[in-house]
């Protein structure tokens, strides 16, 4: 009886995982530069002296699905999406590095560029200062440039350019502020061939109709291990009640 309970159980945790990791996407589907997760789980044989009639399932490893998203037009100067490969880096809390697609910028009130969540935007130099009363515009190799708004007119100034790099995504690892890092530390180098899209962002690679899809299967496979193991349980009450009137 205890094989069927516990096979059952590992397949019913599981399942209730991917049905979270399913939801997290569903949430996300909505957000810029979103990349989607996938669980991954094995079926594992049991080794013992007894036949090798039971299979546990146990967790793989959770993958991040890089697909680029759709792009979708703004005409904001501010607003960048990353045309083809490549990430957009930027600085963070702990004054480290880590890698965005989400390229809806803004400049703070101090006057630097940033992301709408906050996270300052790596520059050639350090962070990029956008001097007050002037137009920013921002080139596709990510040259940012300015244009007074008083003065000589036309007149454009360069004021830097933000850090694009392109690592292997093998060695990418979500971290919890939704930002990509290296496995085990360490900055990526500028790569010169990645490439900006102005005026667009990058919507969620999430495909809600698939998501939706899957979701409704996990529920399903779920209640099938609840059923099995209310199943266990009808059939352990009826062996006690043979055994007691035995």
């Amino acid at each position: 009886m205890d094989r069927l309970i516990y096979t059952a159980m590992t397949g019913a945790k599981h399942a209730f995982m991917q049905q979270a990791g399913v939801a997290n996407n569903l949430a996300n589907v909505s957000t810029i530069g979103f990349k989607a997760q996938m669980h991954r789980f094995l079926a594992v044989p049991v080794l013992s002296e007894a036949m090798p009639s039971r299979a546990f399932v146990v967790d793989a490893s959770i993958q991040n699905i890089f697909d680029e998203g759709p792009l979708l037009r703004t005409d904001n100067g501010l607003d960048v999406a990353v045309d083809g490969q490549g990430w957009i880096a930027v600085q963070t809390a702990d004054g480290g590095e880590a890698y965005t697609r989400a390229g809806a910028l803004e400049i703070n009130v101090n006057g630097v560029l940033q992301t709408k969540s906050g996270h300052i935007v790596a520059g050639d130099g350090g962070p990029i200062s956008i001097p007050p009363d002037n137009n920013v515009t921002i080139g596709d190799d990510g040259t940012v440039s300015v244009i007074p708004t008083f003065g000589t007119p036309n007149v454009v100034n360069v004021v830097g350019r933000i850090k694009l790099v392109n690592p292997p995504e093998a060695e990418l690892e979500r971290g919890g502020d939704g930002l990509f890092r290296l496995r085990g530390g360490g900055v990526v180098p500028a790569d010169e061939n990645v490439r900006l899209a102005t005026g667009y962002l990058e919507g969620s690679n999430v495909n809600p109709a698939e998501a939706m899809v899957n979701l409704i299967s996990l529920s399903r496979q779920f209640e099938m291990q609840i059923k099995l193991l209310q199943t266990a349980d009808q059939n352990a009450r009826q062996a006690d009640q043979l055994l007691s009137l035995t």
